[in-house]
C-alpha cells in the first residue's frame, strides 16, 4: 500500500523557520516527481513546490519562491520542505503529493502567528 506521512508542522512566529518531512512507503520513491501542496483555512488546495525524481530540478509557487526549498533523500524515501521567513499567510495544512496517481498524505498543520 502506498503511503505518505508528513511531519514537522507546528506553531512558529512570523520570520521563523520550519522543516517539513514526508516519509514515503509502498512504492519506488526515487522514480517519481513529488509535490508539496497546502490548504489555508477556508481555501482550496494550492500547489507550493515540485521536485523531479532525481532531485535535480525544482519549481516553486511565486508566493514562496526565495523562502522555501524543496529537497529529497531517495536513500531515505523522504521528501522535505525547508520553510524560512514564514508569514501569517503561510498558515495552512501542508500535504505531500505523488502526482502520478494523486496519492496524498494526511497533512501537517503549520501556523504562523505571534
Amino acid at each position: 500500500e502506498e503511503q505518505l506521512v508528513e511531519s514537522g508542522g507546528g506553531l512558529v512566529q512570523p520570520g521563523g523557520s520550519l522543516r517539513l518531512s514526508c516519509a514515503a512507503s509502498g512504492f519506488t520513491f526515487s522514480s517519481y516527481t513529488m509535490n508539496w501542496l497546502r490548504q489555508a483555512p477556508g481555501k482550496g488546495l494550492e500547489w507550493v513546490s515540485s521536485i523531479n525524481s532525481a532531485g535535480t530540478s525544482t519549481a516553486y509557487a511565486r508566493s514562496v519562491k526565495g523562502r522555501f526549498t524543496i529537497s529529497r533523500d531517495n536513500a531515505k524515501n523522504t521528501l522535505y520542505l525547508q520553510m524560512t521567513n514564514l508569514k501569517p499567510e503561510d498558515t495552512a495544512v501542508y500535504y505531500c503529493l505523488k502526482p502520478a496517481d494523486d496519492t496524498k498524505g494526511q497533512g501537517t498543520q503549520v501556523t504562523v502567528s505571534s
